[in-house]
């Protein structure tokens, strides 16, 4: 293997030569980029594991860099272009929107797992500006579009690589170019998936069915998906298809974050020594922070991480409380989470819109305000390549001690969504904030109950799994207390793009 400037570590050395062995199997062949087409009913499957800081995204951003300069085209969940038998592709996969966004900020052209099982359905005299920005068509004449306005999607799309954002910078909304969305019929060629801790069964045969060749990168420390029984998909794959990577590479930077993580595979250490270690890395390093309540102004763009939905519930009453928001409405710039799509089977189209667009269960979402239309709300879609929508939707406000829900707006059908400023463990594996706040007495709970999740101390997986949601700031908090806001809610910091893209179909508005 030939490597560049950057210098693999011993293991990271031999999975990049483990996934070079199976491409070249699959007729990919990195180290003389040379490419041959693909053989039909040729498959394979590989898994590399590690822990935070291990160097997987390290390794996957490399390997997307080196598929790229043998050849191989990256398939987006934009604009797939016309199939041709002799070109190789890849789609780098996430589970979130959130997830698919880090991977983007680190350079990666990763999309989510739903972009790619669903693909749009273009306008064909905008399909025509589409296959120019991609190189495979003469640049088009299109009736209502200046010539400026071409140049503009083309210097658009050269930094951008994005065909509705090329489109978009032209003057044009999604609904002038995307006639609906279908699920994909062909299979696609190269997969490689981050966060795959995070697949369930049914994503996991998915994608077997879309991607003959499938690399997945995940943690074997987080949680595994509800219903898997503590298992994930790639814990079932015979041993000579997984590779573990065991070097802590960031250790490197003296992480006191990871530091902490990785003191938790200690099978002695208790729940009271590990917050003596907490408290020990808070006295000696500002990235670490041991506190008596809950920074409520931080919960607008960073949830609280808890384990029990009872401590969820309250701390988001507790965070409008302290913001004035009125019992009856949402005030702009409160956080959402996506809870689902609620649409009968006949309105099929209508959620595979809502879904591409990046409300996917589990997404983040910044509520803007009302729509124009009765039911529709305005949304900024957290890590989305087109982050503000308008879509209908059902506002759900769980209340302390009561079974139904306060719903302060609701379509009869659409996008359904639940308060995020504070969110269960669970629901944030995947995602990474700058700053997070990790509520102990809800740890400390579980590590009462004495559970265990696939051998270990269940405390342990969600502590570890809380904690490197931080990339930079680490905050621990002690007590059921929340501190009152230094600022209004507003959404001045949230880039806007010149009109937010409306969610509907063909039918009726619900």
């Amino acid at each position: 293997m030939t490597l560049t400037a950057l210098t693999f570590s011993d293991d990271q050395a031999e999975a990049h030569d483990r996934v070079a062995e199976l491409l070249r199997g699959q007729g990919v062949d990195l180290d003389n980029a040379r490419l041959t087409p693909r053989t039909e009913g040729k498959a394979g499957v590989l898994a590399i594991t590690g822990k935070a800081g291990s160097g997987k995204t390290l390794l996957l951003a490399e390997l997307v860099k080196a598929l790229g300069e043998a050849g191989v085209a990256t398939v987006s969940g934009d604009y797939e272009g016309r199939r041709r038998k002799d070109r190789r592709t890849l789609a780098v996969l996430a589970p979130t929107n959130k997830a698919a966004s880090v991977l983007r900020q680190r350079g990666v052209p990763a999309t989510t797992i739903h972009r790619i099982i669903y693909t749009p359905v273009y306008d064909p005299e905008y399909e025509k500006i589409a296959e120019w920005l991609a190189g495979e068509g003469e640049r088009p004449e299109v009736e209502g579009l200046t010539e400026a306005a071409l140049d503009r999607a083309f210097a658009y799309y050269q930094g951008n690589k994005s065909i509705p954002g090329a489109l978009a910078a032209a003057g044009l909304k999604g609904s002038d170019f995307i006639l609906g969305w279908k699920r994909r019929e062909e299979p696609l060629d190269i997969g490689f998936v981050d966060e795959a801790s995070m697949l369930d069964a049914r994503q996991y045969e998915d994608l077997q069915e879309i991607f003959p060749t499938l690399v997945m990168f995940g943690d074997p420390a987080q949680l595994a998906p509800v219903n898997q029984s503590g298992e994930m998909v790639f814990d079932g794959l015979p041993e000579a298809q997984k590779l573990t990577l065991h070097r802590i590479h960031r250790q490197a930077a003296d992480n006191p974050i990871l530091d902490l993580a990785h003191a938790l595979a200690d099978p002695e250490l208790g729940f009271e020594d590990f917050e003596r270690q907490i408290e020990a890395a808070a006295a000696r390093d500002d990235r670490i922070v041991v506190a008596g309540r809950v920074d409520s102004d931080l919960m607008a763009r960073s949830p609280v991480l808890v384990w029990r939905n009872a401590t969820r519930i309250r701390l988001i009453h507790a965070f409008r409380a302290a913001h004035g928001a009125p019992a009856t409405e949402l005030l702009p710039g409160e956080p959402l989470i996506c809870d689902g799509i609620e649409l009968p089977l006949k309105y099929r189209k209508k959620r595979l819109d809502l879904e591409a667009r990046g409300l996917i269960k589990g997404a983040q979402v910044i509520y803007l305000g009302p729509g124009r239309r009765p039911g529709f709300t305005r949304l900024h879609v957290i890590g989305a390549e087109e982050p503000q929508v308008s879509a209908a939707s059902i506002i759900k406000i769980e209340m302390p001690g009561e079974d139904e829900p306060f719903i302060p707006q609701a379509a009869n059908m659409g996008a359904a969504f639940l308060h995020g400023a504070a969110v269960t463990i669970h629901k944030a594996q995947g995602s990474q904030w700058d700053t997070v706040q990790v509520f102990a007495p809800d740890l400390y709970a579980a590590a009462r109950a004495g559970r265990v999740e696939a051998g270990q101390p269940l405390w342990k997986r969600l502590a570890y799994v809380a904690i490197t949601r931080a990339e930079s700031r680490l905050i621990w908090i002690t007590r059921y207390r929340l501190g009152r806001p230094r600022q209004a809610l507003g959404t001045g910091d949230l880039a806007a793009p010149a009109a937010p893209l409306t969610l509907t179909a063909e039918e009726p508005a619900p």
